[in-house]
Formats: C-alpha cells, sequence, structure tokens
C-alpha cells in the first residue's frame, strides 16, 4: 500500500527538521538586476535554478503558483514540468492552483497534475461541493490542500459568512477533517494574517493534518503567532510558506547568497519558535 499523503508529509518536515514552503513565483519585474544582463531565453530556468540550488537546504516543501508560469507562455509550462523534476522527492511540491470544477474535469487535472507534471499536492476549493474532491480520495499518497481562510485582504467578503456550523471557512476545516480521517490526504490552506484562524483551524484539525499557511513575510502574517497557534502536539503538521521575502530577498549579485541566507533565517526562526514551545521536532 502506498504511504498516505500525511504521513509522508509529517516524514518529511521530520527529516528536514524545517516547517518551510519556498513560493517560486517567478515575476520577471522582479528579477535581479544581474539577470538582466542573461539571455532572455535563459532569464526563467536560470532564476529558478539558483533559488531552488540556495534554499534546499533548508525547505520542506516548495510551492508553485500556476498563474506565475502561464505568465511566461509555453517556456513557462516546460519550467513548471522541468522545476518539479529538478526539486525530487524528498521535498514536498506542491501547485498552487485552488482548482475546483465537476468530478470530470477535476480527474483529468488530478491525473495532469500528479501523473503528468509529477507534483504531490495541489490546492483546491469546494465552491462547487464536496463531490468535486472525490476524484483524489482514489490516490491517498498524493494531496490536497483545501483553502478555508486566505491572507488576503478580501478574504472575509465571503470566507466569513456565517452558517449553522460557524463561519463557512470553520466549515470548511470541518469537512477536511472529515476527509483526512478517510483518506488521509487532505490538509487545509489557512492564512497567517488570520491567528485566530490558525488557532481554530488546529484545534478542529487535531495532529497529523496539515495547515500550509501563506501570508508570512510580504503579507505581515505573524510567525511566532503562526508557529504556536499552528504546529499541532508533534511540533510538525504546518508548512509556512514564504515567497517574495525568501526569493527576492536581493536584487544584486548576491541574489542567490541573500535567497539562502533568508531561507535559513526562517527555517531558524520557526524552529526556536517550536523549541520555546516545549514540543517535539
Amino acid at each position: 500500500m502506498p504511504e498516505r499523503f500525511q504521513v509522508r508529509v509529517d516524514r518529511i518536515l521530520r527529516a528536514r527538521d524545517s516547517l518551510v514552503c519556498i513560493g517560486l513565483d517567478p515575476d520577471p519585474a522582479l528579477f535581479p538586476s544581474p539577470l538582466k544582463r542573461t539571455a532572455a531565453a535563459r532569464r526563467l530556468p536560470t532564476f529558478l535554478d539558483g533559488i531552488v540550488s540556495a534554499t534546499l537546504p533548508y525547505a520542506a516543501a516548495y510551492k508553485m503558483q500556476l498563474g506565475a508560469y502561464l505568465a511566461f507562455g509555453p517556456p513557462g509550462i516546460v519550467q513548471l514540468e522541468r522545476l518539479v523534476r529538478k526539486i525530487g522527492p524528498t521535498r514536498l511540491r506542491i501547485l498552487d492552483l485552488k482548482a475546483n470544477d465537476i468530478p470530470n474535469t477535476m480527474r483529468l487535472i488530478r491525473d495532469g497534475v500528479f501523473g503528468v507534471f509529477g507534483f504531490d499536492a495541489l490546492t483546491v476549493t469546494p465552491w462547487l461541493g464536496w463531490e468535486t474532491l472525490e476524484p483524489f480520495s482514489e490516490d491517498p499518497s498524493r494531496g490536497v490542500f483545501v483553502v478555508a481562510h486566505s491572507s488576503n485582504n478580501g478574504a472575509p467578503d465571503f470566507q466569513e459568512i456565517p452558517t449553522p456550523r460557524g463561519p463557512l471557512w470553520l466549515a470548511v476545516v470541518g469537512e477536511v477533517a472529515r476527509l483526512s480521517a478517510l483518506n488521509g490526504n487532505a490538509g487545509a490552506v489557512v492564512g497567517a494574517t488570520y491567528i485566530d484562524a490558525i488557532r481554530s483551524a488546529r484545534a478542529m484539525l487535531g495532529t497529523g493534518v496539515p495547515i500550509l499557511v501563506p501570508g508570512v513575510g510580504a503579507q505581515g502574517g505573524q510567525l511566532s503567532a503562526t508557529v504556536r497557534e499552528g504546529v499541532d502536539s508533534n511540533g510538525r503538521g504546518l508548512l509556512i510558506n514564504s515567497s517574495r521575502g525568501v526569493i527576492y530577498a536581493s536584487n544584486g549579485a548576491d541574489w542567490k547568497k541573500a535567497a539562502a541566507a533568508e531561507a535559513k533565517r526562517l527555517r531558524d526562526q520557526i524552529n526556536q519558535l517550536r523549541a520555546g514551545l516545549g514540543r517535539p521536532s
């Protein structure tokens, strides 16, 4: 029987001694200045290779936002597929797509994201109903992170609508807990800018169900509170994503060293916070 996704997540977090997820979201407007002297066709792969090589020792996971690669056209998709292979299976590779559609379409998305591109997990939403996520129950070795409470300012517009089960986002977390108990391959996305939501999500999900947390760094999420409220009783169960704060840490010739230093600083700070909680890591 293949290893369930949640078991694999915990194994990787423990082996890497890291909760850091690096957001690989390339934006040509933010590329380091030295890359402007590189041939246009080589800028994207040079940037991605440099960031991955620099941050690999400190990362447990990488998250790629599909929109960032679509902006480069067909070459961006080629680089996305290559990047999954370069990172390899010792780190989690997450495609940030926030996908949702009828089950037949979601089955095609599943087969493409996991079977063709080789990702380990995918972000999804449940807007069309929970039946849309049923195709992912067929392969518990690959995971889905269900968006519950995102980190952007407009998140409360819909996510905090009252329901008989509490705010809508918390009802979503409750369903994630149910899916997790059934298949062992579901997690939740909860933004670092909403600490109360992280606390409530962890209380509902218990130990072992991973929470993917965007919004640390450029979006202003509180790291110490995120760790305190988000880790499970094992001191893990949390993937803290930083994108711009790491990959654009410097615009100069030291851009790779700066990315490595920022990834290391983030990992070490998170581990110090975990140690202060007195929980195992």
